[in-house]
């Protein structure tokens, strides 16, 4: 039998997220092309976390494998509840000691190199040559499908293979679909990401100065049909949530004169039977939401783009966020690394979202907000940077526009990138500052902004309990930005269940489940009821137990019904 081992060592890209519960299409796409292939091979799939928790077995499994894929990259790294990414010590370590299978080493890591930690110059993996037969700098999945075809003769395969179309992509992300069974997070709170295409459309400019989109090149669209087929297969196979983020900008789907403009014109009809086809071939999904949106696109056509917004509050799922790549607003800073929008468009583009977007949904968040991404350390950043970025931030809270989260990372320097000549030189020499307006930010911005997008009282339908964190479960939804729930109670884990916020973080909430009984709640839990008051609480103590909502109303009142039942 030929056997096949995928390690996946989790990713996450600009435009892409594999850390569970995520599932990105690296693993997918090789596992089908395996398939395609050899349709009786054994593909063996584990995550990063599943080797770590058992070294010995995988090391037995991967001896008797004909190949072993490691998969990894991380280029905007961030904190992560559900799963750690793989790092270099561990590549070199596990690839070092199988002996018998052929090792090769695909995804970002090896294009790339490996962002450890935002305003460091990425790691480049070049002590990894010695412990594995291919690394890859092309397309992973490609290149297996090759080195089968020729027989695993590794002189014949081009590791620098990129697609230039979907047509064999198609193909194996349909095949590869099953892996999911695989996955640890399958059955519970599994999102896979869907790609629609490759490429940024501004590439024709040259990108952003730090970003990485631009070096895949010409843009290329995956079709509908193709889209819709890998759907449908990962649907059949009890898939429920899904995320389109494998791509720069949703809006630009299909877009008119993409390759010509770099800006191109939206087209509303694509995305239109693109959103209605998922529906209605995965009727019963719980949750469909987008990632990546350039504020570019939605200020230089507001026509076009509000109904795009429109066509994607009516097919997707509340609590959507399209994250805004704005990165400064600084005009300086802005221009010097050809970045997407000037502030008064970013504010056009929030605005319009707002406007179609801030109804609140059945799972009790909007329907669609943004989330802006501001990035540190670019090139003629100074103080005023700084000062810039937080009047803006202040200004949208001001006028009373809504931001589901706001993403303040330090640059990493990838090859490639024009920043890659600078490094971490401008973020070294503003670290105070950039400490300093973080927690600024994060204080006087993001706390009153939660506050707003989810009042006390406010119910968070279908969260899962995910992890401990002393006497807190931590406990999220599923979709594209989760509201991170702090739970004062340890409550059985991978369990859906809903919530009632009762507190605010700056990034997170403090919320008791829904509803809860008053008879059976303990004394330190009823003291998170806001304004109570430890009066109350004996008071409530001593009379339990409450025989109905109208006993219980008549020593609270009406104001703390909506968090409790009898």
């Amino acid at each position: 039998m030929n056997r096949f081992v995928i390690v996946d060592g989790y990713t996450d890209e600009p435009a892409g997220l594999g850390v569970p519960p995520y599932l990105d299409v690296y693993a997918r796409y090789v596992a089908g092309a395996i398939w395609h292939c050899l349709p009786s091979a054994q593909v063996i799939y584990f995550t990063v976390d599943e080797v770590r928790k058992d070294v010995k077995k995988f090391l037995r499994i991967a001896e008797g494998a004909k190949l072993v894929i490691f998969i990894a990259g991380v280029a905007v790294p961030g904190k992560y509840l559900g799963g750690t990414p793989i790092t270099l010590d561990e590549l070199e370590l596990w690839a070092k000691l199988l002996e018998r299978p052929l090792k090769v080493l695909g995804g970002p890591v090896a294009r790339f190199g490996m962002g450890l930690e935002g305003g460091k110059v990425a790691s480049l993996p070049t002590e990894l040559k010695s412990y594995f037969d291919l690394i890859v700098k092309g397309d992973i999945e490609l290149v297996i499908h090759d080195l089968i075809k020729e027989k695993f003769s590794l002189e014949k395969v081009n590791p620098f293979r990129l697609r230039e179309s979907y047509e064999l992509i198609d193909e194996f992300a349909a095949k590869g679909a099953k892996i999911v069974l695989d996955h640890p997070n399958y059955g519970f709170n599994l999102i896979v990401e869907i790609e629609t295409f490759r490429g940024c459309p501004r590439y024709i400019k040259g990108g952003c100065s730090f970003c990485i989109e631009p070096l895949y090149g010409r843009v290329i669209f995956r079709s509908v049909k193709g889209i819709l087929r890998e759907i449908k297969a990962l649907y059949d196979l009890g898939i429920r949530n899904f995320r389109l983020g494998r791509q720069p900008d949703i809006y630009s789907y299909m877009a008119k004169d993409t390759g010509r403009e770099e800006f191109p014109k939206p087209n509303v009809k694509a995305i239109k039977e693109l959103f209605e086809g998922i529906r209605n071939i995965a009727p019963n999904l719980k949750v469909l939401h987008i990632d990546n949106v350039n504020p570019g696109t939605l200020a230089r056509y507001r026509e076009e783009s509000r109904e795009i917004s429109k066509i994607i509050v009516k097919y997707h799922t509340p609590g959507d966020v399209a994250a805004l790549g704005v990165e400064s607003a600084d005009p300086k800073v802005i221009k010097l690394n050809n970045l997407k929008v000037y502030p008064e468009e970013a504010i056009e583009a929030i605005k319009l979202l707002n406007e179609v977007g801030k109804l609140r949904g059945y799972n009790g968040l909007p329907e669609l907000l943004p989330g802006l991404n501001f990035v540190y350390g670019l090139i003629g950043e100074s103080k005023k940077t700084y000062e810039l970025n937080y009047e803006f931030l202040r200004e949208l809270l001001e006028r009373g526009l809504l931001v589901r989260r706001i993403n303040l990372r330090q640059v990493i320097a990838f090859p490639g990138t024009r920043m890659w000549g600078v490094g971490n030189e401008i973020i070294r020499k503003h670290k105070r500052f950039f400490k300093v307006y973080k927690e600024k930010i994060r204080k006087e911005i993001d706390l009153p902004m939660l506050r707003r997008i989810v009042p006390r009282g406010t119910v968070l339908r279908e969260a899962f309990t995910e992890t401990y964190e002393g006497k807190f479960t931590l406990a999220r939804q599923v979709g594209s930005y989760p509201l991170l729930i702090y739970c004062p109670i340890k409550l059985p884990l991978r369990v859906k269940r809903d919530f009632v916020v009762v507190d605010h973080g700056y990034r997170s909430v403090t919320c008791l489940p829904y509803p809860l009984n008053v008879n059976d709640a303990p004394p330190s839990i009823l003291n998170y009821l806001p304004n109570l008051g430890s009066g109350k609480v004996r008071s409530l103590v001593s009379r339990r137990p409450f025989r109905s909502l109208d006993e219980l109303r008549r020593v609270l009142g009406d104001e703390h019904l909506v968090y409790l039942s009898v």
